[in-house]
């Protein structure tokens, strides 16, 4: 859409002004002791200031009025799902599977983006900045005079239905089905809709997502750094009496009264911003000969834990493509892996478990917890011609895969009732086929 421009690249240092303001940036300093047209100078810092500089993040804002006026914060009464709370419910190991999670009701009351958010499952504690949660967007309404931060961590955001209007400090952002934003840490953002809306969301409470390393595929592959898109600088021109800065701090919401709007800010330059990326445009790299590869293929954002090569979170998809293996059974294989796995799906049917799994569900499989194709998949696939052949045409499952061990919410295993008590059943039907071959 015209109204919406961007800027190219990923972890670059951007510069942008609001075209209706030229020379809105100060010119070879941060903070003069009077900036152009009178703006404010504020720092927003996702890093620490002594952190290496390849790991250094932060932007300066130029806006109308700072951050710090506001009034006292108070405990915000919406959203009363969206919590973290690993202790409310016993461990679970079995794989869990869920149908698709409800949308809003037509005829029913208005519910926005942050008043929609309901958390599934996750672990850890972002008081010690440590651990994520995994969560469900469901809203038909858009955020009136309002905007949302998160200070606990960064929000992956991949929309399932529903096209999301984002309006940050740093600009617009349109994100549609098949494509996917990141909200860093304290950035903060409305969402407007014209339609019912559902997504995913996973958050990270430690340090941010980065481009997982390409090792000995080379300088090219996977998610390519010129195809995520910042949005240009924009600002809201307008006073707005009791507008609603609403804040998630250690786990609970907070909200916040001023009379103006947050989105006034009118340049800024930085690296520490937020951004999107359509799915379409991820380079596939698969095998060409025999055996199927680990999912790590797929990896297209990974937020890497203290442990070489070991993620506190992997967002992974698994896109349209060639599968030409020879001698090789092609779907997924039987697993079962010391990491968690979560997985959704955007569109279509998930090829190694076309009925049950539905777009708009998800499923859980733990830690070691055993899992892999259905007895439908595994018939086909054991039995078929290998010939080439596209795979998952039409189809975008994605899968949020962490080192840490995730507990669900009571919402997800019981008040939202879309936990599927018969998933187990689609492994029974497996038949003993252990031949013993005479000479």
């Amino acid at each position: 859409m015209s109204e919406y421009k961007y800027l190219s690249g990923f972890g670059s240092h951007f510069s942008s002004e609001d075209e209706r303001y030229p020379n809105s940036l100060p010119v070879g300093q941060n903070s003069p002791q009077v900036c152009p047209y009178k703006l404010y100078a504020e720092q927003l810092s996702g890093s620490a200031f002594t952190a290496p500089r390849t790991e250094n993040v932060r932007t300066w804002l130029y806006r109308k009025l700072p951050s710090a006026v506001h009034l006292p914060f108070q405990p915000f009464k919406g959203a009363e799902y969206f919590r973290q709370n690993w202790d409310e419910q016993p461990p679970n190991p079995n794989q869990l599977r869920w149908k698709p999670f409800d949308l809003p009701p037509k005829d029913g009351k208005r519910v926005n983006f942050v008043e929609g958010l309901h958390t599934v499952c996750g672990a850890g504690d972002p008081r010690s900045r440590h651990g994520l949660a995994i969560h469900i967007y469901s809203c038909n309404s858009s955020m009136d005079n309002s905007a949302f931060y998160n200070s606990d961590g960064d929000f992956l955001i991949v929309p399932q239905q529903g096209v999301l209007d984002i309006t940050t400090e740093f600009g617009r952002m349109s994100v549609a089905p098949n494509e996917i934003c990141v909200i860093p840490q304290g950035i903060r953002f409305a969402v407007n809709v014209d339609s019912p809306s559902r997504g995913y969301i996973l958050e990270v409470y430690d340090g941010h997502f980065v481009l997982p390393d390409l090792g000995p595929i080379g300088a090219n592959g996977l998610a390519n750094p010129r195809d995520f898109e910042t949005p240009v600088a924009w600002f809201d021109d307008r006073d707005v009496k009791d507008f609603q800065v609403i804040s998630k701090f250690q786990g609970r919401l907070f909200v916040a009264k001023q009379n103006h709007s947050v989105f006034d800010v009118v340049a800024w330059h930085g690296n520490y911003v937020p951004f999107k990326y359509d799915l379409s445009k991820f380079m596939v790299i698969n095998s060409v000969s025999f055996d199927h590869c680990d999912p790590s293929i797929f990896t297209v954002l990974t937020c890497p834990s203290l442990r070489a090569g070991t993620a506190i979170a992997d967002f992974v998809i698994f896109p349209p493509r060639w599968s030409v293996q020879e001698h090789t059974f092609r779907p997924p294989y039987y697993h079962r892996n010391c990491m968690s796995e979560f997985m959704g799906l955007i569109l279509g049917k998930y090829e190694a478990k076309e009925d049950g799994f539905a777009a708009g569900g998800a499923t859980l499989h733990s830690m070691m917890t055993p899992h892999g194709p259905d007895v439908k998949c595994f018939e086909g696939a054991s039995n078929a011609k290998l010939v080439p052949e596209r795979v998952a045409e039409g189809t975008q499952a994605f899968m949020f895969e962490s080192s840490l061990s995730l507990a669900v919410t009571k919402w997800g295993e019981e008040t939202c009732q879309k936990l599927d008590a018969a998933y187990y059943e689609c492994w029974q039907a497996l038949q003993n086929n252990f031949q013993i071959t005479k000479n």
